[in-house]
């Protein structure tokens, strides 16, 4: 096939021109990507031929190697590991419409630090391209493990690349860096040196698990004979080798390679397991949520080896969906080695380790908690949201993760309060923990359902994450202690108010009787009951639901989610000693022709609508209703 030419993409040319003339302060990351992306073809290779023993691939050295050649100025990465055929090198590396192009360019643009704007490099998958930060050509030469012809791409970087077919190839891939001229005054950046390729192998790479090779300069004792390949990496699992021989940037450069993040971890934790079943586990709990944490394509679950060899990368049933922030690795000693994801889903090995591992990470969050409370904040800040996750979908383990949960309250405006800080606080006499949902604390505290609450000093729980509406529901009660909406169902705090006695409440029902049930005749369609309230203080109306029956915002979570959930009717609750429905009482009584307070009485029911953040079921109705009645006010 003759070598054919292709234009990159738009986003792709301006990504190609910021590599160029790269703002990076560390060049020297480029290096790290191409060898991450060097191990992960030596995995995929051996993981292929355990599966598939008829797969004509050499496993017997698999390796990467650094040549060098100064007098050209090319610094050459290769592996013998899967390869890619013709049309993968077009889809992987000639395009990147899978690699988050427009954010990453997005937040390059948005980035105001050095180190946050390397970091990008692999946040966004596009590290083979950070070899244009120090090279002028780049040129990939590789053969899929198993075919008999190999693919050359070639490229300056200048909007377009070519693509040709070669007979020749190794098994592998290498990739050759055409550097940039010497410059004499940066002797730091000389990537023809090899103390700076082994200054930058130790630092990123000494942890990956297949030997890493460079010839040194000059031929051994003076002879003719070119010397042997150095490894320059330790090769020594991190996990296997004890707390006391392992350091801590050790475990945090682990944690940037399989984790591709820029930051060190918030915690790291150990297990090891021994007994009839034994494996070990590194995981890490990042200090940032990803910013793909709550789509559908994130990539969650941590690195699956059996015996060292790798068998996942991204082995979900390790961990529960709600802990798919942690990463880390997970060595067993007895699973097969052509272990299926089918499999794994049955295996009871992989559930015991996913309960065990479950477990230790909960107790680590709770350690946190305890012993250093801003990294717990800071954990809690980031991740709390998909943590409460669990509190719906892992009845096991929803006393632990109830233990380490927090949540704003009005008991303090900046510091979360735990479920059992409250009950401790809990007023003589109060039964129920109260809590209200909404889009945010400041919604929240102006509700008017909070009206009571605030004035009796009641402490109220404030949930602003979608998923707080689905959790208070499913688990119901702490410690014995209901869980209760205070817009929801009847709750009457009058009835341990010696202010308002039984006799008082009763002629309240009685004076307002009439006017409750026609405003239910007028707004039927809307309304299942009005009735007096003990939550207002201020305002005329609020609008609740039924003790029983979905939120407004629980119902469009649903719709959301492509259920169809029939919209239940709401509960209206007048405050009676609001000058307006003493009013609108009054004239119901006076008045034969009710046309005019009929309306009255749909404005009222609106304003409820408008207070807790919803809308009326007809806006333009209801804006024409209050302009004509702003009009006859003047």
């Amino acid at each position: 096939m003759p070598t054919e030419t292709f234009e990159f993409q738009v986003e792709a040319r301006q990504l190609l021109q910021l590599m160029i003339h790269s703002v990076y302060s560390n060049k020297d990351v480029f290096l790290r990507e191409l060898v991450s992306n060097a191990s992960d073809a030596l995995d995929k290779l051996r993981l292929e031929k355990l599966w598939d023993d008829s797969l004509d691939a050499d496993v017997s050295d698999l390796h990467i190697q650094i040549d060098i050649d100064k007098d050209a100025r090319t610094l050459t990465v290769r592996d013998n590991g899967i390869g890619m055929s013709y049309d993968e090198v077009g889809q992987l590396i000639g395009t990147i419409a899978n690699s988050g192009t427009a954010k990453f360019l997005r937040e390059l643009r948005e980035a105001q630090d050095k180190a946050g704007e390397e970091g990008l490099i692999g946040q966004f998958g596009v590290g083979f391209y950070s070899g244009f930060m120090v090279a002028d050509e780049m040129t990939l030469l590789t053969r899929r493990a198993g075919e008999s012809q190999g693919t050359r791409w070639s490229s300056r970087g200048e909007g377009t690349y070519t693509l040709e077919t070669v007979d020749d190839a190794p098994q592998g891939t290498s990739v050759t860096l055409h550097l940039k001229p010497a410059d004499p005054e940066n002797q730091l950046h000389d990537y023809t040196s090899p103390w700076k390729i082994k200054e930058i192998i130790k630092r990123y790479s000494d942890f990956i698990t297949w030997p890493i090779r460079m010839v040194p300069e000059g031929p051994a004792d003076g002879s003719d004979e070119a010397p042997a390949p150095e490894t320059l990496n330790s090769m020594k699992a991190l996990w296997a080798r004890s707390r006391d021989e392992v350091s801590d940037d050790e475990y945090h450069e682990l944690y940037k390679h399989i984790g591709h993040d820029w930051r060190d971890p918030l915690e790291t934790i150990r297990l090891q397991a021994e007994g009839t079943f034994e494996y070990q586990a590194l995981l890490f709990l990042p200090a940032h949520a990803p910013h793909d944490l709550f789509t559908r394509d994130f990539r969650r679950g941590v690195q699956l080896y059996v015996k060292r060899v790798f068998i996942m990368d991204d082995c979900e049933a390790l961990l529960p969906p709600y802990l798919r922030f942690v990463k880390g690795v997970v060595d067993a000693a007895d699973l097969s080695l052509n272990v299926s994801r089918e499999i794994l889903q049955q295996d009871r090995h992989i559930e015991m380790m996913r309960r065990r591992l479950t477990k230790k990470v909960l107790s680590t969050v709770k350690e946190m908690m305890t012993k250093d409370r801003e990294r717990y904040d800071t954990f809690w800040r980031e991740f709390g949201t998909v943590l409460k996750e669990g509190l719906v979908t892992d009845t096991e383990n929803r006393d632990a993760i109830l233990a380490v949960a927090s949540f704003a309250s009005t008991h303090h405006e900046s510091e979360p309060t735990t479920l059992k800080s409250y009950a401790e606080r809990m007023q003589d006499g109060q039964e129920d923990i109260y809590y209200l949902t909404g889009e945010s604390r400041q919604s929240i505290e102006n509700s008017p359902h909070m009206e009571a609450f605030r004035e009796r000093g009641i402490e109220v729980l404030l949930l602003t994450d979608p998923v707080d509406e689905v959790w208070a529901d499913a688990v119901g009660e702490y410690e014995g202690k209901k869980l209760r909406s205070v817009a929801k169902g009847q709750i009457d705090l009058d009835a341990k108010d010696e202010d308002t006695p039984d006799a008082e409440r009763e002629k309240q029902t009685e004076e307002y009787a009439g006017l409750l049930g026609w405003m239910k005749e007028q707004l039927d369609e809307d309304i299942k009951e009005v009735r007096l309230s003990s939550r207002l203080t201020v305002s005329p109306a609020c609008v609740v639901s039924d003790a029983h029956d979905l939120t407004p915002a629980l119902e469009n979570m649903y719709r959301a989610m492509g259920q169809e959930v029939p919209r239940a009717k709401r509960i209206l609750e007048l405050n009676p000693h609001h000058q307006l429905v003493k009013g609108l009482n009054q004239a119901y009584k006076e008045r034969e022709d009710r046309s005019e307070l009929a309306e009255t009485a749909e404005l009222l029911h609106g304003l409820a609508v408008l207070a807790e953040g919803g809308q009326p079921k007809e806006p333009a109705r209801f804006v024409k209703l209050m302009a004509d009645r702003l009009e006859r006010a003047l």
